[in-house]
């Protein structure tokens, strides 16, 4: 709860936090969205992707990235990568978020912004 908190900050009251039980409860309630899993095994590049109101953006850990099985049981086309320079390391969760998101923002003419 503490680090759900700090990471949240000031945008806690508008923010939908659902807690489940496992990854694959979390998966169930999401019948419906498109996923598209993060990672740097990806060979789709994430501005390549079309997205629309309702997709979801699996993030594994900075240190390790998400676990084949989760890569696996996602379509291709939905695996997406953020490229990086040649012998580099990914970037962090913090900004890779901030990139996949906004982009997907943009992507939907940045709806409810100003």
């Amino acid at each position: 709860e503490k680090q759900v908190r700090r990471a949240g900050l000031d945008y806690l009251d508008i923010a939908n936090i659902i807690v489940h039980e496992n990854y694959q409860a979390c998966i169930s309630s999401l019948k419906g969205n498109r996923l598209f899993a993060v990672s740097t095994k990806a060979s789709k590049y994430y501005h390549d992707a079309k997205y629309r109101p309702g997709d979801v953006f699996i993030f594994g850990p900075e240190t390790r990235g998400l676990p084949n099985d989760i890569l696996t049981s996602t379509d291709n086309y939905m695996n997406v990568r953020i490229p990086m320079a040649k012998d580099n390391r990914s970037m962090n969760l913090s900004n890779s978020v901030a990139v996949i998101l906004y982009e997907a923002w943009r992507q939907n003419s940045f709806n409810g912004g100003d």
